[in-house]
């Protein structure tokens, strides 16, 4: 089997350059993680681009639902075009009808507009209510990975849906399971299927000491930041297993 790669998501700088210190294959570029990311600002993909790891900017112009409108869309490809022009391998979006099903149209227009850029579907894979289904769709479509839990909230606990994904693959597009990979949980993930790509945050909790930030709103109590130990001990980890 080839070396299994470890991908990585950052919403900031220092979380780019723990990432990467940490032996990150591949970062995908976020801000926002504390509601599933969104797009990067246009800084930090210039920054992203100029580091020798491909970075992949998430495409998604806000939080809540991935059902979008004109407007949405127009700005998604706004987005994906700051991605192309900063020079990043890539970029990550999806979209869902309302019946929670992958907007096709929408997905077929996003990547046309991506041009010759990586394309990897996001997690709206989630929420669809047939994943085999799903998944032979962004293979058709043309998408090169899928970033998944398998429709569970975390990926130890989507093991049989991520496994569904796996063998409608059928080795068309990438299966990558994602949300909640660690070092507790990465051996139960990888005896699932044989994965070749994983997702993870590596995330610690760092306390914000300032009462007088806290008090203003500029920051929560407890924020997560990218962990370069907790990349490195999850990509050995990964190195270990058969």
């Amino acid at each position: 089997m080839a070396e299994r790669k470890l991908e990585v998501c950052v919403d900031d700088l220092r979380g780019l350059m723990a990432a990467i210190s940490g032996g990150a294959d591949r970062i995908e570029l976020c801000s926002a993680l504390s509601v599933g990311g969104l797009t990067p600002s246009r800084g930090l993909m210039d920054a992203a681009a100029k580091l020798p790891v491909p970075s992949y900017a998430m495409i998604r112009p806000r939080a809540g639902n991935f059902s979008y409108d004109a407007g949405e869309i127009d700005i998604m490809k706004r987005d994906i075009d700051a991605a192309g022009e900063a020079g990043l391998a890539g970029v990550v979006f999806g979209a869902n009808r309302a019946d929670r099903t992958l907007d096709e149209t929408v997905l077929a227009a996003l990547i046309a507009h991506a041009g010759p850029l990586g394309i990897t579907l996001h997690r709206a894979i989630d929420l669809t209510p047939d994943i085999g289904a799903a998944v032979k769709l962004a293979a058709d479509l043309g998408f090169e990975r899928i970033l998944t839990s398998g429709g569970a909230k975390t990926a130890r606990d989507g093991l049989e849906g991520l496994r569904q994904a796996f063998d409608a693959a059928a080795g068309r597009l990438t299966i990558m399971p994602g949300s909640g990979v660690a070092i507790e949980t990465v051996e139960a993930i990888l005896a699932a299927a044989p994965f070749t790509e994983l997702h993870a945050s590596c995330a610690s909790p760092v306390i914000e000491l300032d009462a007088r930030v806290l008090d203003m709103g500029f920051a929560s109590p407890t924020e997560k930041r990218t962990d370069a130990g907790k990349v490195r001990a999850l990509r050995a980890r990964i190195n270990e297993l058969p």
